[in-house]
């Protein structure tokens, strides 16, 4: 059933069409890039070609998640801010050191929704990575809105639109102030609307 429900969303996300605003990632030199958890299908789905790997939580609703994006051809790493939150750090910053993009909902998995989680913050800082902010907007989707992040639905045909900023953490990585402030950033210009 799982592998029909995958099959179907793979025939549907084909026919999703993209514009993309601002300064995309480079397809050959590592980076890590955020979306909100509401827009996870579409942000997937749209980075795919960079053959990334995605954080995804441990849930049963993860393992589900993580075989969708294998058949997209993207690679997970299991882990959260709440399970096995370190050593899912550790893989992170390991796979941008050798070249990865890394894609991340740094609101996920739980929330509170729209709340920047400092893991991607950290993980940019230690690998000295670049952030890559996305900012999704759907043209034609179903909200799913009792869900804790209003889990968008892009539906068939609808035009997707990501912008991009790019952010580089400049201060010194042994200041927590610093740091904290960097966070607080990055959660400033997600909430920026297109």
């Amino acid at each position: 059933m799982i592998s029909v429900g995958i099959l179907l969303l793979r025939l549907i996300a084909s026919s999703w069409r993209y514009c993309y605003i601002g300064t995309k990632p480079e397809e050959h030199a590592s980076s890590i890039i955020v979306f909100w958890h509401e827009h996870m299908l579409a942000g997937w789905h749209a980075h795919r070609y960079f053959s990334p790997r995605a954080l995804v939580s441990k849930s049963k609703d993860g393992m589900i998640l993580s075989k969708l994006l294998r058949n997209w051809g993207i690679d997970s790493i299991r882990g959260s801010s709440s399970t096995s939150g370190k050593e899912a750090l550790e893989q992170v910053i390991e796979s941008l050191k050798v070249g990865k993009h890394i894609v991340m909902t740094p609101d996920g998995p739980r929330g509170p929704r729209r709340v920047f989680k400092p893991g991607a913050a950290i993980a940019s800082i230690r690998a000295e990575v670049p952030i890559y902010v996305a900012r999704i907007q759907e043209h034609s989707c179903f909200t799913f809105s009792k869900s804790w992040d209003a889990f968008k639905f892009p539906l068939p045909f609808s035009k997707i639109y990501i912008s991009y900023e790019v952010l580089r953490f400049t201060g010194n990585p042994l200041n927590k102030e610093e740091v904290s402030e960097f966070i607080s950033y990055c959660e400033n210009r997600l909430q920026d609307e297109l």
